[in-house]
């Protein structure tokens, strides 16, 4: 018997665009019957390992541009109906804590709540999260256990876990988030969720033909 489709979204807190994805995903998901893997990954390891940089370095100083960007991300809320957003007037913001945090919150069975908390404290009430003390009074505020994560996410297998699945997914092709894989199909951007599930729809319809 074939193994189900595998299909993966891979993260990092400090991608605006990986955390509009992440909204639709739910709707790919009731469309299509999969169930996404959402993968941790550390952006600045992945950015180092591949020689890219964030689109507010790579787009500094080019006109029209970065007007073209932010009018095809009004697009995009306006399309999926999205109005818990605000750009994070800290941006860009040190994720290697939220990141290490996410890992342990997922090793230990907390992963909802924390994401949940991690993306809203970013991304919908903004603040400078690579701030220790925003960091725990954010945390503390979504009535997370959040002594416990910290000392959690400075643990061996924590950070391990995280340079793996960074490196892991360099090594698949990877080079910025939100990247996804649909087996071994990758897509990167929220403007590509579209084909992410005409894939998904591809493969499993190859699937049923191939064990009918």
């Amino acid at each position: 018997m074939a193994a189900p489709l595998k299909v993966e979204f891979h993260f990092d807190f400090g991608s605006p665009n990986a955390y509009l994805a992440e909204l639709v995903l739910p709707e790919i998901e009731r469309r299509t019957g999969v169930k996404f893997d959402y993968v941790p990954v550390l952006l600045g390891g992945v950015y180092k390992a591949t020689g890219n940089m964030s689109p507010a370095e790579s787009l500094h100083g080019i006109k029209n541009k970065p007007e073209y960007n932010a009018l095809e991300t009004e697009r995009f809320l306006r399309r999926h109906n999205i109005t818990k957003f605000r750009s994070n007037p800290f941006f860009p913001v040190n994720t290697l804590t939220l990141m290490r945090g996410v890992v342990a919150a997922q090793l230990d069975g907390m992963f909802e709540p924390y994401f949940r908390a991690a993306y809203h404290h970013m991304w919908v009430e903004p603040k400078k999260m690579d701030d220790p003390q925003v960091f725990r009074e954010a945390f503390l505020s979504s009535g997370l256990d959040v002594d416990r994560i910290i000392a959690r996410a400075q643990q061996d297998d924590v950070k391990k876990k995280l340079i793996e699945n960074t490196n892991g997914a360099v090594a698949r092709g990877s080079f910025g988030s939100p990247t996804f894989y649909v087996g071994r199909e990758i897509f990167f951007g929220k403007d590509k969720l579209r084909e992410v599930e005409e894939e998904i729809v591809a493969q499993l319809a190859t699937e049923r033909r191939r064990t009918a």
